[in-house]
């Protein structure tokens, strides 16, 4: 289970927070500046050692394909996935409706307002309700993901162990969303009018704070992590030489493995964090599928998002859209309110009834620009393939064919659909297909004709 299926817990940061840290493979972090090794000083050529080739793909990659029976595996799996983010919004649309049309809110908060007359008193006791009734409404439809999961084959996670998982996200979102809805109404008591912009300014250094800590104290609650150079120092070695070509400062002490096995058969490696928590992580499950140079090739596409300054220009683009969602939420709440507030038995903005309709408004800003923010994760994610081809070129032994290889046998293991719905696509999908990765690091040929790649001089 994803560790920061918070649901709409914490909606109020969705469009900075979840875009950033959801998903571990391309997290933001401050990125330093690379200095690029020439290709003319002939790095040592990675190769694999047998132990951590034998079950990887070694046939030469042509286009990303699957044998028919998996090719229709995929195709239903995503299909399913599609219906089913399509179904999340719609039922976290109705949760939160729900909560508003049965007036739970206000119940929740006059039992806050009997226990105390501190505003953050009342909210350790409003804000835990809230989200706790919200997260248990919305569990049915995260059980079935995860049976869907299971029935694919792509998750392995005994049902007590995820429901314990689940329960530790949860205690994480009480804890993070308490201390944002309470600053939140702090703010907005102190300033009706300016609070989306105050908020905003809050919000930023707060969830850039909440991804150092990540690979600190969240990941480790949830996976088990062991020093890298322990679990096969030869992989160690040549993720060193690529980090050193890349001009990172990520030291074989923070290169880790994870034990990801005895939850999902997904593949992974990633780099994450920032500054002192800034780390290099490779699966379990992908030391066994795939070849060092096919896991190199992965490192280096990670390696890209810092070097090409990834993360700043995706802080700043999510903190712009974050912007854009709390001043549309500031211009239509007033109305809903006025409309419908009374019904609610909601007294105004400041209450602490008022939370649901907030999150409900910010849940539709968010659905309607998704769209623009998988775009945008498309265009990072195809400039990290560059890199990671560029940096791995002369390191690894056809560096395009590597790369290849290695989307071949991610997309076997975690049954992408050679041809997925262009709708799909546009709405969700924040990685190019599989299928366009493959041709991508097929076509990629900069150095013909004594050329030179864009990134890696």
């Amino acid at each position: 289970m994803k560790t920061s299926r918070v649901a709409l817990a914490v909606t109020v940061l969705a469009l900075f927070v979840v875009p950033s840290i959801a998903a571990q493979e391309h997290p933001p972090s401050a990125a330093s500046s690379a200095q690029h090794q020439s290709p003319s000083s002939s790095p040592p050529v990675i190769t694999a050692p047998t132990e951590t080739e034998q079950s990887a793909t070694t046939a030469k990659i042509t286009a990303y394909t699957l044998p028919p029976v998996l090719h229709k595996k995929a195709h239903d799996l995503n299909r399913i996935r599609f219906r089913l983010a399509l179904l999340g919004f719609a039922y976290g649309i109705a949760v939160l409706w729900l909560v508003l049309r049965w007036k739970l809110a206000p119940k929740y908060r006059d039992w806050s307002e009997s226990f105390s007359s501190r505003s953050f008193l009342q909210g350790a006791l409003y804000s835990p309700l809230v989200l706790l009734t919200l997260a248990l409404m919305t569990l049915p439809l995260d059980i079935y993901s995860e049976w869907v999961e299971k029935e694919y084959g792509i998750s392995v996670q005994p049902w007590g162990s995820w429901s314990w998982d689940w329960v530790k996200a949860e205690l994480i979102s009480l804890v993070i969303g308490t201390i944002l809805i309470w600053l939140l109404y702090v703010v907005i008591r102190r300033s009706a009018r300016r609070w989306w912009f105050y908020f905003w300014l809050i919000s930023l250094p707060l969830g850039v704070f909440l991804f150092f800590l990540q690979p600190l104290v969240v990941d480790p609650m949830f996976h088990k992590f062991e020093p890298l150079q322990q679990k096969d120092p030869g992989l160690t070695a040549n993720l060193e030489r690529m980090v050193q070509r890349s001009g990172q400062d990520i030291p074989p002490q923070r290169m880790f493995w994870m034990g990801a096995g005895e939850k999902t058969t997904g593949l992974n490696a990633y780099v994450t964090g920032i500054g002192a928590s800034k780390r290099i992580v490779v699966w379990d499950t992908t030391i066994a599928k795939m070849s060092t140079p096919q896991i190199v090739f992965v490192a280096g596409h990670e390696m890209g998002h810092y070097v090409l300054h990834h993360i700043q220009k995706g802080l700043i683009f999510f903190a712009v859209l974050l912007l854009l969602a709390f001043y549309l939420g500031y211009r239509c709440i007033g109305w809903w309110l006025a409309r419908w507030g009374t019904s609610w038995e909601i007294r105004g903005l400041e209450d602490w009834a008022a939370l649901p309709v907030l999150l409900l408004l910010l849940s539709v800003f968010s659905f309607a620009v998704n769209p623009v923010g998988s775009a945008f994760g498309r265009y990072l994610e195809r400039q990290a393939d560059q890199y990671g081809l560029e940096v791995t070129h002369q390191l690894t032994p056809d560096s395009g064919q590597m790369a290849a290889q290695a989307f071949q046998i991610l997309g076997e293991v975690d049954l992408s659909d050679p041809d997925p719905n262009r709708m799909d696509v546009f709405l969700f999908y924040d990685h190019p297909p599989i299928s366009d990765r493959v041709r991508f690091s097929l076509t990629y040929d900069p150095w013909a004709g004594l050329g030179q790649g864009e990134f890696v001089k």
